[in-house]
């Protein structure tokens, strides 16, 4: 199954939704979450489009604790990882690496000017 693609298409109402295709037989997938398997995973043929699969994955309530949760979908034949998802909750954006980035990349052009600056004065 090295050619099927996993596309996410949403989340709504506490479940990750999907569709794998190129998978010419059902799929047998697997969701980890710290290693452990998530319950509940469904794999279902999508009429009228041959090789299209729906995936349906419910989150745990008790997956939703503080922090980043990365769940791992994953072929059970091969083992092989076909996508990923992550959820954030309980904590603050300024904690937030994408936050942190932006700040950095702020913090950086500010730099760059004062340091321009700086050349354009001492120069000649």
């Amino acid at each position: 199954m090295s050619e099927a693609k996993l596309t996410k298409t949403r989340l709504r109402a506490g479940v990750w939704e999907g569709v794998l295709s190129g998978a010419a037989d059902q799929p047998e997938l697997e969701v980890l979450l710290l290693g452990a398997p998530i319950a509940g995973v469904s794999v279902v043929s999508i009429p009228e489009r041959a090789g299209d699969w729906a995936v349906r994955v419910p989150i745990p309530a008790d997956a939703l604790s503080e922090g980043v949760q990365t769940f791992l979908i994953c072929d059970c034949g091969t083992g092989a990882q076909l996508g990923q998802f992550t959820i954030i909750t309980g904590v603050a954006m300024e904690n937030d690496i994408r936050a942190e980035m932006d700040l950095m990349r702020a913090e950086l052009d500010m730099l760059k000017r004062a340091f321009r600056r700086h050349c354009l004065e001492t120069a000649g």
